[in-house]
């Protein structure tokens, strides 16, 4: 079989099959719909199967052949992402400027001390910290504003986005001191659950403790905004451990013993794949895996 397939045949393969629409990836590219249906075709006659079943009047849908080859088109692209990036990264040498993004609700001190050390090993960078709520910082990376990021793992990550697990972070239950459940030396899931929530939003997110124990709940997009409405009496809530042991609130939450607390959110290091990490950027990973891994 001559394989005289090419990459830009797998790029309309695979939004074809994640659109489910022809007209919505010629739109998408600002090419003829004739034009990304002759490719898929080649492709077809290339590979010898056919990739999607084409009835009149309906969405295109993947043949077994299709569904099958379907990831392993995805990974070639990303590795040809990361064959770019890599052959960037060499034209590149050592940043002049390093942008790191966190959530807000990292861990300050190992963050604080890595970058203290960044700037003894790598003293005319500049560099840019930005902080923020949940999903700011992978959004960051997409949209290229960002060069590293520190985040918490969940399940809707952005797939242009490589990871690495760094440490944990203890999540606790924890009322304000006057709340009623205070006064429990013991809480179950019951007790719990006649009191109003906080949780981490949105739901869908993939976040630990995500789901409700509670029928009534508030959300929020940051653990600091739950911490605040949390000290008013507002409701309970599980928070990371460093949170509550913020100077600020330490006197105000009560850490409450219950049968049943999320698992530790995990700190992942996140990068674009197409854009590999500088000299700078990885010597900074490293001291982050160092001193974030320490906490967990």
């Amino acid at each position: 079989m001559a394989e005289q397939w090419n990459l830009e045949q797998l790029r309309l393969f695979v939004r074809v099959a994640e659109q489910r629409s022809f007209s919505a990836v010629a739109r998408e590219m600002r090419r003829a719909q004739s034009a990304i249906s002759s490719g898929i075709a080649l492709l077809e006659a290339d590979l010898g199967v056919s990739l999607f079943e084409r009835s009149s009047g309906r969405q295109p849908q993947l043949t077994a052949a299709g569904a099958a080859l379907l990831e392993d088109a995805r990974e070639l692209l990303r590795q040809c992402e990361r064959l770019d990036g890599r052959a960037l990264a060499l034209l590149r040498g050592q940043e002049a400027q390093l942008r790191v993004a966190q959530d807000e609700a990292m861990p300050y001190q190992p963050v604080i001390d890595s970058l203290d050390a960044l700037a003894t090993q790598f003293p005319l960078l500049e560099v840019q910290l930005a902080s923020g709520a949940q999903g700011d910082v992978a959004r960051k990376l997409v949209e290229r504003r960002a060069d590293l990021g520190l985040l918490f793992h969940h399940e809707q990550m952005p797939v242009a986005l490589e990871r690495r697990a760094l440490g944990s972070v203890e999540m606790v239950t924890v009322c304000a001191v006057h709340h009623p459940l205070a006064q429990l030396p013991w809480v179950s899931r019951q007790q719990l659950a006649r009191h109003r929530q906080l949780l981490i939003t949105p739901q869908a997110s993939g976040y630990p403790g995500g789901e409700p124990i509670s029928p009534q709940i508030w959300r929020a997009d940051s653990f600091y905004a739950m911490a605040e409405l949390l000290m008013r009496g507002l409701g309970w809530a599980w928070l990371p451990r460093h949170v509550v042991q913020y100077p600020t609130y330490q006197a105000q939450m009560v850490e409450l013993a219950s049968e049943w607390t999320p698992p530790a959110l995990v700190v992942e290091l996140a990068w674009r794949r197409d854009e590999p990490l500088g000299p700078a950027a990885q010597w900074l990973a490293e001291r982050f895996a160092v001193h974030l891994r320490a906490i967990g």
